[in-house]
C-alpha cells in the first residue's frame, strides 16, 4: 500500500514539475540549482558567485565535470556530493549542509523553503522523494551546461 502511494506521489510531482516546466517555460533544475547552488557556484557554474570570495576553498567550475572526467559527466558523484554522502568539507556537514534542509530526507520536519510539498505530502513520507527529484533536477541541468 505504501509502495502503491509512493509511485502515485512520484508521478504526481513529475506531473507537476512537467506541467509548470510545460506551462512557464522553467526549467527545474536550473531553478533548484539558481536557489541552492549559485550563492557559491554563481549562476553560470563557473564558481564566481557572489559569496565565492569570502569562502576559504574557492567554488570549482561545475561546467568542467564531464572534461575532468575523461567527458563522461560523472552523475553519482554528483548525486552524492548534493546529497552529502560524499564529504565536501566546503558544504558543511551532512547534518547541517551549506543549503539547509533542502536536500535533507529527514522526515517529520517542514519543508520551510517550500511549503506546498508538505501540503502535497502530509505525512512526510515522501520527502526521500521529493529530495531525489530536486537532486535529479540540478544534475539535469548540471549534464545541459557542461562544456564541450
Amino acid at each position: 500500500m505504501i509502495t502503491s502511494l509512493k509511485w502515485l506521489m512520484t508521478a504526481i510531482l513529475t506531473a507537476v514539475f512537467a506541467a509548470a516546466a510545460q506551462a512557464e517555460d522553467l526549467d527545474a533544475g536550473k531553478a533548484e540549482f539558481q536557489s541552492s547552488c549559485a550563492t557559491c557556484h554563481g549562476t553560470d557554474g563557473k564558481g564566481k558567485g557572489p559569496v565565492s570570495e569570502q569562502l576559504k576553498v574557492p567554488p570549482p567550475d561545475l561546467t568542467i565535470l564531464a572534461k575532468k572526467n575523461n567527458g563522461v559527466f560523472p552523475t553519482n558523484a554528483v548525486y552524492e556530493t548534493i546529497y552529502g554522502s560524499k564529504t565536501i568539507s566546503a558544504h558543511g556537514t551532512r547534518e547541517m549542509p551549506i543549503w539547509g534542509e533542502r536536500f535533507n530526507p529527514i522526515m517529520n520536519v517542514p519543508h520551510t523553503i517550500d511549503p506546498t510539498y508538505d501540503a502535497l505530502d502530509p505525512s512526510r513520507e515522501l520527502r526521500g522523494v521529493v529530495v531525489r527529484t530536486r537532486i535529479l533536477a540540478v544534475i539535469d541541468y548540471l549534464s545541459r551546461i557542461q562544456q564541450k
